[in-house]
């Protein structure tokens, strides 16, 4: 978990995709963090999101994957819902 202060460094897409490259070619995580001076879970991070995503230029922020939906859409769905709840309770009686 982040420090309250700490600063992040951003590497450029191509600098990453070097690293991956030499990784996939059979170069350690350790050999990688020594040659330079990265960590190895960073390393190992771009390669979760190789293998996940496919490419590493598409990161996915928050942990909200959700489709916007419009409020016309969001009515619909409510009315079926209250017809739902309204035939259910007419069966229970």
């Amino acid at each position: 978990m982040a420090k309250k202060g700490q600063t992040f460094k951003n590497y450029d897409l191509d600098f990453k995709l070097k690293v991956v490259k030499e990784q996939q070619a059979g170069m350690s995580y350790t050999a990688l963090e020594r040659k330079y001076s990265i960590p190895w879970a960073t390393i190992a991070t771009w390669m979760r999101i190789i293998r996940r995503d496919g490419m590493l230029d598409l990161k996915q922020r928050g942990g909200h994957n959700k489709k916007d939906i419009d409020y016309k859409e969001r009515y619909e769905i409510l009315k079926k819902f209250q017809d739902f709840l309204a035939t259910s309770e007419q069966k229970k009686k």
